[in-house]
């Protein structure tokens, strides 16, 4: 294997990923345009609850990835199947749960974040419409892992790309044609969510070589299998409530400053959330890598793999902060044309020249350990990285107020980076063990 074999792969998969923020990222484009910042402010907070929704279950589809990539790897269909039916279950159940307790779910998020009144109610209005679309997401979860660990790459790029072209469609038609606000960018990210799910289930089903052949109860709920699958869940779980943490107290703590600065830091997320994808795509591709190495008692594909992950991690950090630098103005001018917002957002947007530096190994490597299904390293790092966070936020915050929240954020992505290099010997004796036939 050597670049372009791993960029074959990493190309469209950065395509796909980075088209997932832009749901939340056209959302708040749309409404950017509107003269009252409490618009941005309103999809920001809604943003946040539905990002944690989300986060809480992402591991349906990277765990979802990694098993569906080992069981590709093996060449086994039955492990193949079961890779989707498992999650899926868990994809349906979690989502109706959610529509059941929606209520509770939306005045608890409001309590904790406790926006300005025109704010909050305007993410009331985003909530309770985007809330009927989770089981619908979760489920495009599951689809996306599944194809992307069978390495359905152009299917799950065009899945993607569809739904987000018929998202900006429909965001555009509602609020500027049709005047509806942040309902009309809610209704739209809605509608775009369950067309995905029901178009990538048609795929699945009848459009790939794959042929399901249903397999019975028991081995759905075969005990070790299941055991082994939430392991790794419960510790991307707890990765991802780590993720939850910090950036629900970012926004939280952007709240406090005043409605403007909050919509400048949404807006600065926006853009974040599009850099992180980016090195989501690169992570997915080294997922499926190792993966299929474990899968097939591979090592050298493994250690390569693990060498081009590095190489990646690195020149996507500096490609991404020349390109910010030369073009932030613009970029986030994209997103708000009020004055006082984009004031704002020059004076704490250098932050962000920091971030691809800092995280991208964090990001990049943690594809590696999913593939692999070695998932401790990425809940431990977490943790860690979380301490930091929690610690630099106490202590800057009071001294330079959002300046002070901006470098708690930076100081925890390179904690997450560092604290998971230094497992990567734990890798290597994973290597080895590989070279001995498991």
């Amino acid at each position: 294997m050597n670049h372009r074999t791993y960029l074959a792969l990493a190309i469209p998969l950065t395509i796909s990923t980075v088209t997932t923020p832009l749901l939340g990222a056209v959302d708040t484009a749309v409404v950017g345009q509107l003269p009252n910042p409490a618009y941005i402010g309103g999809v920001a907070i809604g943003t946040v609850i539905f990002n944690t929704l989300y986060w809480l279950f992402g591991f349906l589809r990277i765990g979802t990835s990694g098993f569906t990539a080992q069981a590709h790897g093996a060449n086994d269909q039955l492990l193949g199947t079961l890779a989707f039916i498992r999650p899926l279950i868990i994809a349906l159940a979690v989502g109706i749960g959610f529509w059941v307790l929606q209520k509770p779910i939306e005045y608890a998020a409001l309590s904790l974040l406790n926006p300005a009144e025109d704010v909050a109610a305007l993410a009331s209005d985003y909530f309770g419409i985007r809330i009927w679309g989770v089981p619908f997401t979760l489920v495009n979860y599951v689809i996306m892992g599944w194809l992307i660990g069978m390495s359905r790459i152009k299917i799950s790029v065009m899945i993607q790309v569809l739904m987000n072209l018929l998202n900006i469609g429909l965001d555009v038609l509602f609020v500027f044609g049709f005047g509806w606000g942040v309902s009309g960018v809610a209704s739209a990210t809605l509608i775009a969510e369950v067309a995905a799910c029901l178009i990538g289930l048609l795929i699945v089903w009848r459009g790939t070589a794959y042929r399901f052949q249903l397999p019975s109860l028991k081995m759905v709920a075969d005990g070790s299998s299941v055991r082994k699958m939430m392991a790794v869940n419960q510790d991307l779980f707890i990765r991802t409530i780590c993720l939850l943490a910090v950036f629900n107290l970012f926004t939280y703590k952007s709240a406090a400053f005043g409605t403007e600065t909050l919509a400048a830091n949404a807006v600065l997320l926006q853009i974040h959330y599009l850099m992180a994808y980016f090195y989501d795509g690169l992570s997915n591709a080294s997922s499926i890598l190792s993966g299929k190495a474990i899968g097939s008692k591979n090592p050298v594909l493994f250690k390569k793999n693990l060498k081009l992950s590095f190489q990646w991690a690195f020149f996507s950090s500096l490609i991404l902060t020349a390109l910010y630098w030369l073009f932030n103005t613009k970029i986030f001018s994209f997103f708000t044309a009020i004055p006082e917002v984009i004031e704002l957002g020059g004076l704490y947007g250098d932050w962000l020249l920091l971030f691809p530096l800092v995280s991208s190994f964090g990001i990049v490597l943690y594809g590696v350990f999913t593939g692999a299904t070695e998932t401790a390293p990425i809940r431990n790092s977490m943790l860690l990285a979380l301490g930091v966070f929690l610690l630099a936020l106490w202590a800057g915050v009071p001294l330079l107020q959002n300046h002070g929240v901006w470098l708690a954020f930076i100081l925890f992505s390179l904690g997450r980076s560092v604290f998971l290099i230094l497992y990567i010997p734990r890798l290597k004796r994973l290597i080895k063990k590989t070279e001995t036939g498991f």
